[in-house]
């Protein structure tokens, strides 16, 4: 068992030293301070072939100190625990602090915000793996995997990786808080071949928990299914038609709207759904909330990156944008309070409906399933979307061969409104639980 695994929920000797470094800015003149402490540690091993391609170790520690000189401040971070060194930090960060700007919008988020009785979110669940055992369990995937198919013809590796976390935060308002987390992850990727063609997938599994990572089977099997189902791949004719985004790349598409209702981006006015609160952005039937205090949960949180209490909310109720998601900074450049968003959103869930994959090509009909996006080609001021992409035609509900080398466009605003249905295959591997989502048409570039 890991160091890390050893320090419990109320560590009391990470909270002593939130509490010294606070007291040192103190007593050089700080107003206020707040301090972050981040320990992390844990390995990844890849196989590839049979033989250990890669064994990576990590172990990191960092301090992040902020102090306060009334509206000015400076920020100092290091890597030595050693309290001479965090002294000379704190130093550092009252110097600079002495001679920056006033900002307005500086400080502490208000103390009636901040999380002094969070919850014991049980996210700690240590995997006992040695290195030896975890190269065994990728190299047993690995073999699983290549043994499946003949149109298996080569591997890029299968991983194995564990870490443990601790995160802590305090401020001059008396608060501290902390808490440990894990995250474990087993992954194959593998590449088939067809005469002259070559294709690549992989599959992965990630959990906090490690008995409930998928078994090496499973994963071997969805990377060999997930691999072959691309040989044939042909390109399109451009044309409008529906598109299924599976969850994994529904997900995605709903990122785009978590940033743009982002603090940093609303208060540089650089989202397009600026001054959009109280609007319609989605059909009626969908509503996206955030539950950020389930247990044992990836993606969970008791407070954010400024303290603040997390709680559940609706960003979309109904298709209407009901809330903004604003650290204290952005919160206040918007004349606005923190909606215990510092540092993103925490388990997002949307309206899903009852229909499995397969239910939705049948509702779809005829048009495109997406399985795989590229490129960046997302522009976040205007909400137009144009990605490079893969996946398979559908026709009379049923896929009919892969495809590729085509690029699909529109603009969010549109793709938002146009959404048609969710599906019930909800991808539980990130913090944005969603099923694949059918949407209206949309522009397909090919030949």
């Amino acid at each position: 068992m890991s160091e890390l695994a050893q320090v419990d929920f109320n560590s009391e000797s990470v909270k002593k030293l939130v509490a010294d470094i606070l007291q040192e800015a103190k007593q050089q003149g700080a107003t206020n301070a707040e301090v972050e402490i981040g320990i992390n540690k844990g390995f990844s091993v890849t196989v590839r072939k049979g033989s250990v391609e890669s064994i990576e170790y990590n172990q990191d520690k960092s301090i992040e100190i902020m102090v306060y000189q009334g509206k000015r401040r400076g920020c100092a971070s290091l890597s030595d625990f050693r309290f001479e060194a965090i002294r000379a930090a704190v130093t550092a960060a009252c110097n600079i602090a002495r001679f920056t700007d006033e900002d307005p919008f500086a400080g502490l988020a208000d103390k009636d915000q901040l999380a002094f009785n969070y919850p014991n979110l049980d996210l700690a669940f240590p995997w006992a793996i040695s290195v030896e055992q975890a190269i065994e369990l990728a190299s047993t995937c690995e073999a699983q995997a290549l043994a499946k198919d003949k149109r298996i013809t080569n591997s890029e590796g299968a991983s194995v990786s564990t870490g443990d976390a601790l995160g802590a935060y305090g401020n001059s308002h008396g608060f501290i808080g902390l808490y440990p987390s894990t995250r474990h992850e087993m992954s194959c990727a593998l590449i088939a071949k067809k005469g002259k063609e070559m294709q690549r997938d992989y599959s992965y599994t990630v959990a906090l928990d490690p008995t409930l990572l998928e078994s090496t089977e499973q994963v071997a099997q969805e990377a060999v299914d997930r691999t072959v189902r691309r040989l044939g791949s042909r390109r399109l004719k451009t044309q409008k038609v529906p598109v299924i985004f599976i969850a994994e790349e529904a997900r995605r598409l709903l990122g785009h709207f978590l940033g743009a209702i982002q603090g940093g981006a609303l208060y540089r006015k650089s989202s397009f759904l600026l001054d959009h609160l109280g609007k319609q952005i989605f059909p009626e039937h969908i509503s996206l909330d955030e539950r950020p205090h389930l247990v044992k949960t990836l993606g969970s949180a008791p407070f954010d990156d400024d303290g603040v209490a997390t709680y559940p909310k609706f960003f979309i109720e109904n298709g209407i944008l009901k809330n903004y998601a604003l650290g204290t900074y952005s919160a206040r450049k918007l004349g606005m309070k923190s909606t215990g968003n510092a540092g993103g959103i925490f388990n997002l869930f949307i309206t899903t409906g009852n229909k499995t994959l397969a239910e939705l090509l049948k509702s779809m009909g005829t048009g495109l399933l997406v399985t795989e996006l590229m490129g960046q080609g997302v522009n976040l001021v205007t909400g137009d979307y144009s990605r490079g992409a893969c996946g398979f035609w559908v026709d009379k509900g049923e896929i009919q061969y892969p495809v590729e080398e085509i690029t699909i466009a529109g603009n969010l605003v549109d793709m938002y409104r146009n959404l048609i249905e969710v599906g019930c295959d909800v991808d539980v591997r990130g913090n944005i639980r969603t099923g694949s989502i059918l949407l209206d048409n949309m522009m397909v570039a090919g030949d």
